[in-house]
């Protein structure tokens, strides 16, 4: 089979597409015949192994050859202990466990699959799973009046994460780059902030929750844009920002009543199926800014490393 790989941490122009032996499943492991799979922020930190905790399982070389969790597909063959799923389901998932989506066949855990439904595409399946459970988690507790910022609200998690917030009735304000103001307030932003020219720590009035979905500022400086009894969770960041926050955050949480953290994302289809249900019912959107073949792997990784995709980014690995 061709597989998009890599040997070293790096830039794009690394990774090349391979033939490779096609993998066969284990005992609760499924194997897909890979027709989608979106790029992820965490495909980009693990092809550059940075930050640090990017290279989980491999300090001076990938874990993984073949990159790309967030998978939709066939299922080509199953293991003996596999009982959800037969040759020819639909599927999709978060296959952050072995990865491998960059390839014409992967395999997975049984326990990280779904049933694709019907009235999705493959490509819009593929764009769910991880983005969905950041922005389901941290959107938990939002409610009907409160004010809710989201740093980082142009990609793929922040897409999702400004919708389930006005579903919820909150003041949402969004931030990221010029070229993506428009697209916030399309997806329903209340306002909008570029970071290149304005400080989202300096509000006029607090947020009650702050989503930092590409934490890089102090944890004082977050500390400064959150009401009283606010609270603050970022996801991802360097390895100094989230420590920062985990320990200093924590401090000023006991001290001021704003409670900031890390926030932890569970895995597994209970985790993100319910936005799919809400794509499904038409009340969420799913929001795809480009697709890439197989062989353009890395500039589709370069444009979502570099900040520039609205929303999610596909690579279809055939026709569908």
């Amino acid at each position: 089979m061709r597989a998009v790989v890599y040997d070293r941490y790096g830039p794009p122009e690394l990774l090349r597409v391979e033939d490779v032996p096609t993998p066969s499943p284990t005992t609760n492991q499924v194997l897909l015949r890979v027709l989608a799979t979106s790029v992820n922020r965490s495909d980009w930190e693990c092809l550059r192994g940075a930050p640090l905790y990017a290279r989980l399982g491999g300090l001076r070389a990938p874990a993984r050859r073949t990159l790309g969790s967030d998978v939709a597909g066939r299922v080509e063959a199953v293991g003996s202990g596999v009982t959800r799923f037969r040759v020819g389901d639909e599927v999709y998932g978060d296959n952050l466990q072995l990865m491998g989506g960059f390839a014409e066949f992967a395999v997975a855990p049984e326990s990280a699959l779904a049933h694709k439904p019907e009235e999705l595409t493959f490509a819009e399946a593929s764009a769910i799973p991880q983005a969905a459970a950041i922005a389901l988690r941290g959107t938990a507790g939002v409610a009907a009046g409160q004010r809710m910022l989201i740093n980082g609200a142009g990609g793929g998690s922040g897409s999702f994460a400004i919708q389930l917030a006005k579903r919820a009735g909150a003041h949402v304000t969004g931030v990221d780059n010029a070229g993506k103001l428009e697209f916030m307030r399309s997806l329903g932003a209340d306002h909008v902030i570029d970071y290149g020219s304005d400080d989202f720590t300096r509000p006029d009035e607090p947020y009650d929750l702050v989503l930092d979905l590409v934490a890089h500022r102090s944890a004082f400086a977050c500390r400064r844009a959150l009401a009283p009894r606010g609270r603050y969770w970022c996801v991802g960041g360097s390895v100094r920002t989230l420590l920062a926050i985990m320990t200093i955050g924590s401090i000023i949480g006991r001290l001021t009543g704003r409670r900031m953290g890390v926030l932890v994302v569970p895995q597994g289809p209970t985790h993100f199926t319910p936005l799919t249900d809400l794509g499904v019912a038409g009340d969420i959107g799913i929001h795809i800014d480009r697709t890439f073949g197989l062989d353009e792997v890395p500039e589709a990784l370069r444009y979502v490393g570099e900040g520039l995709a609205h929303g999610k980014v596909v690579v279809t690995i055939d026709r569908f």
